[in-house]
């Protein structure tokens, strides 16, 4: 088979970039290429499922501007093809004195970053919202959640289907080299096409 793109590994990453170029370059003809026989079958499908806020990063950094604008798209895709998350929050607490001041710096630089709905609480409103967790005072990211990446992932395959994409699994890639000359027959104007070679 010949394509225009090809993306080797069908993790949320590799979906969420054959995803986005095929909706930016929708003449051209991709494919993404997976050894394991069903897509996420690694990190995508075995990781915490956090869908973090944004606090920890260098305030004005890329990471931290990503992070907070990642939160925010994921729970809108999430929202429009109806993939079940949980906006559960998170507490980050101290539990002795001279963690507190480590927090207020976290707090700050969440603040820095945009990150939406954070507070400081002191010990009994750590309580009334976790009845087993004690401290002196916690750092309340309620937009902290989890989801099932996986479950995106497999969201992000569909689309890129959808738009015309192509998904090879059970394809694992031993080789990538260029090609002397054009294929016969190719009338993609390619003069040294790439050659993607897998086990077979």
């Amino acid at each position: 088979s010949t394509f225009d793109v090809v993306v080797v590994g069908a993790g949320i990453v590799g979906l969420a970039a054959a995803r986005e170029l095929i909706q930016r370059h929708p003449s051209l003809s991709f494919a993404v290429l997976e050894k394991e026989k069903e897509l996420a079958d690694h990190q995508s499908g075995h990781n915490s499922g956090v869908i973090h806020s944004g606090i920890y990063y260098t305030p004005g950094s890329l990471k931290a501007k990503l992070c907070v604008q990642g939160a925010a798209l994921c729970y809108q895709y999430c929202d429009q093809k109806g993939i079940p998350y949980k906006q559960c929050g998170k507490l980050i607490v101290a539990v002795e004195q001279d963690e507190i001041p480590r927090l207020k710096a976290l707090y700050e630089r969440g603040l820095q970053n945009n990150v939406p709905g954070l507070k400081l609480i002191g010990a009994k409103e750590i309580q009334a919202k976790e009845p087993f967790c004690r401290g002196l005072m916690a750092l309340d990211s309620p937009y902290t959640g989890i989801v099932n990446y996986k479950q995106v992932a497999q969201s992000y395959a569909e689309d890129f289907q959808e738009a015309g994409g192509t998904i090879l699994t059970d394809f694992e890639v031993t080789n990538m080299e260029m090609a002397k000359e054009s294929s016969p027959g190719s009338e993609d104007g390619l003069k040294y096409p790439v050659i993607v070679r897998n086990k077979k």
